[in-house]
């Protein structure tokens, strides 16, 4: 496993917490199961450049935002995807 693919589960784990997201919830704004999702977290399968492009649309960040740094990338999230509690829920009301 490289340092480049811990490096960004660490972040992606990061943006999770920060949006109050969870592994079933990542997975679903991925198209990607909660498993696909475990698995790539815990290092027994790896994000394709494919899942970076959709984790980078799905945080509203830049690609390069989420090899930057956990704490860079964090401070790159839109204001409306941060939860308002960190380490809280956020809930997405439809109408």
């Amino acid at each position: 496993m490289s340092s480049t693919e811990q490096h960004l589960r660490v972040t992606v784990a990061a943006l999770m917490y920060a949006t109050g997201e969870d592994q079933r919830t990542l997975g679903a704004g991925l198209r990607l199961s909660q498993a696909q999702i475990s698995r790539k977290q815990s290092g027994q399968a790896s994000w394709s450049l494919d899942d970076v492009d959709r984790l980078s649309v799905h945080y509203g960040i830049s690609v390069l935002d989420l090899f930057s740094g956990v704490d860079h990338a964090v401070s790159r999230l839109p204001v409306h995807r941060r939860a308002s509690v960190i380490g809280g829920v956020q809930t997405v009301l439809t109408e």
